[in-house]
C-alpha cells in the first residue's frame, strides 16, 4: 500500500507520487470536532458517490483536484483492493498547497452562524438584517472563513481576517470559486427537493490555480433540507448527520471529552439519510454505484 501522509477525522490519505495522492474515505463519524467510537456502515461510499456527482457537474465551470475513482487507476494489486476495501470509497487526486482555510458557504442562517445571529446580530462579524429566524434565507450567499486553533477545534473568523491571512487576490479568487460552486449547486439541488442551507469547501493551489479539493457538497460537509418541509423559520427534516448532532446536543455530552457511544437506531438513520441524499441529487441508485465498484474476479 502507498505510504501513509496524512490521517484526518474521517479521511486517510496516501502518497502514490510526487504530484498524485489517493484519498480513502472511512465510515468514521465526527461531530463538535470529535470522532465516535462508532462508524457508519458504506459511509464513506457515499461521501466518495456524491463527491463524484459534484465534481463532474461542477467541472463546467470550475476545476477540482479529482483524476478518477476507479480502483483500477491506483490500486497496486487485488490483493490490496480487497484488503484495504478501496472500491467506491477512494479518489485518486492532483497534490495541491492546501490554503489552511476552511471556506464555507452560507445561503441560509443555520448552527453556529444562528447562535452567534440571535446574539449579536451578527455572522462572522458580517452584521446582518434583523428579523431573520433559524433558517432563513440569506439575501445572498455569503463566504464565511474559519481556521483551527491550536486545540483543533474550528474557529470563525470574518472575512476581512481572511483577507489578511491570505491576501485580498487569493481570497477574491476562493470567495468567487465556493460562491460559483455552491449558487451552481444550490440551485440544482432545489430542482431534486434538497435546499443546501450551507456547505464547507477546502481550496488548495495546483499549477498557481485555486482549485476545489477534498469532499465536496457532502453530508458530512454540508447541510442539506428536506425543500417540502422547509419554510422560513422551521427546517424540517436534513439529509445529513444532523441526527447525531441532535442526539449529541440532547445527550448532555459536555463535547470536551470523548463522545459517547452513539445508539443503533441513529447509526441507521444517519445512512437511511446520507443514502437518500445521494439517490435524490444524482437520480441514481447507491447500489449502481456499489455495483460498479465492486471487486472484480
Amino acid at each position: 500500500m502507498y505510504p501513509l501522509v496524512y490521517r484526518g477525522k474521517v479521511r486517510d490519505i496516501y502518497r502514490v507520487d510526487e504530484s498524485r495522492l489517493l484519498m480513502v474515505a472511512s465510515d468514521r463519524i465526527s461531530a463538535f470536532d470529535h470522532v465516535f467510537k462508532e462508524v457508519i456502515p458504506s459511509k464513506g461510499k457515499v461521501l466518495t458517490a456524491i463527491t463524484k456527482f459534484w465534481s463532474d457537474t461542477l467541472a463546467t465551470i470550475l476545476p477540482t483536484h479529482l483524476i478518477s475513482t476507479d480502483s483500477s487507476d491506483f490500486a497496486l494489486d487485488g490483493s490490496d483492493i480487497e484488503k484495504f476495501d478501496l472500491p467506491g470509497r477512494s479518489m485518486l487526486v492532483k497534490k495541491a498547497d492546501m490554503v489552511g482555510m476552511e471556506c464555507i458557504v452560507r445561503g441560509y442562517i443555520a448552527g453556529s452562524a444562528w447562535k452567534e445571529y440571535a446574539t449579536n446580530g451578527t455572522m462572522h462579524g458580517i452584521k446582518l438584517p434583523t428579523g431573520l429566524k433559524q433558517g432563513s434565507k440569506l439575501p445572498q450567499p455569503l463566504l464565511t472563513p474559519s481556521t483551527k486553533n491550536n486545540s483543533g477545534h474550528d474557529e470563525n473568523i470574518s472575512p476581512a481576517e481572511a483577507k489578511e491571512m491570505l491576501g485580498e487576490s487569493l481570497f477574491a479568487q476562493i470567495e468567487e470559486i465556493c460562491i460559483s460552486a455552491y449558487t451552481l449547486a444550490a440551485e440544482l439541488a432545489l430542482e431534486k427537493g434538497i435546499v443546501i442551507a450551507d456547505t464547507k469547501f477546502e481550496i488548495g493551489i495546483i499549477e498557481e490555480m485555486p482549485m476545489i479539493c477534498d469532499e465536496i457538497l457532502t453530508p458530512d460537509s454540508s447541510r442539506f433540507w428536506n425543500l417540502n418541509d422547509y419554510e422560513d423559520g422551521r427546517i424540517g427534516v436534513s439529509f445529513d448527520k444532523q441526527p447525531i448532532r441532535d442526539w449529541a446536543e440532547q445527550s448532555g455530552w459536555d463535547k470536551s471529552s470523548p463522545p459517547p457511544s452513539l445508539p443503533e437506531s441513529v447509526i441507521e438513520e444517519s445512512l437511511v439519510r446520507y443514502i437518500a441524499a445521494y439517490e435524490r441529487l444524482s437520480s441514481r441508485s447507491f447500489s449502481e454505484w456499489l455495483q460498479q465498484h465492486s471487486i472484480k474476479s
